[in-house]
C-alpha cells in the first residue's frame, strides 16, 4: 500500500505519539510505502526546523534529522505533473492531494482530517484517514 504521510504525523512520531510512531515504523519496515515530493519535503524540513515544537520531544535536533533521512530512504520519490487546484479549503494542503494522485496512493494519513478530507474533487480509491484508522485497516 502507498500513502502520503502528512507532516503532522511525522512530527507526532518525533514526539512519541503512539499511532504516529507506529505509522512511521510501518514505513521503515516496508509494510507501507510512503510517497514524497518536493512540496512535502520542503514542509517537513521547515517544520523540523521549528525547535519550539519539540520541547517535549525525546529526540534532539540531530536525531530528528537522522530519522528524517532514514524515512526519506524508505520513500518513493514522486513527481507531480498536474495540479488539482483549487481543491481544498486550505491552499497549503493541496500538495498532499496532488502527491497522492500522482503516486497512486491508497491513503493520505493526517491528523488534519477536517481540512484534508473536504476535497471538492473526489478520487476513487484514495482515503484520507487518521493514523489510528490506517493501523486498524492494516491490522497493525
Amino acid at each position: 500500500m502507498k500513502a502520503v504521510i502528512d507532516t503532522n504525523v511525522f512530527i507526532g512520531a518525533c514526539l512519541g505519539q503512539g499511532a504516529c510512531r507506529a505509522v512511521i515504523a510501518a514505513c521503515l519496515e516496508e509494510k507501507l510505502t510512503p510517497l514524497m515530493g518536493v512540496a512535502l519535503l520542503a514542509e517537513y524540513e521547515d517544520v523540523l526546523s521549528r525547535s519550539d515544537l519539540f520541547v517535549r520531544s525525546r529526540l534532539d535536533s540531530d536525531e530528528r534529522d537522522e530519522l528524517l533521512d532514514i524515512f526519506l530512504a524508505a520513500c518513493r520519490w514522486t513527481r507531480i505533473y498536474y495540479g488539482w487546484r483549487p481543491n481544498l479549503p486550505d491552499e497549503g494542503d493541496n500538495h498532499l492531494i496532488e502527491l497522492a494522485v500522482a503516486g497512486g496512493a491508497d491513503y493520505i494519513v493526517t491528523r488534519n482530517l477536517r481540512d484534508v478530507a473536504r476535497m471538492e474533487l473526489l478520487f476513487p480509491g484514495l482515503k484520507v484517514v487518521f493514523p489510528e484508522t490506517l493501523l486498524k485497516e492494516m491490522k497493525l
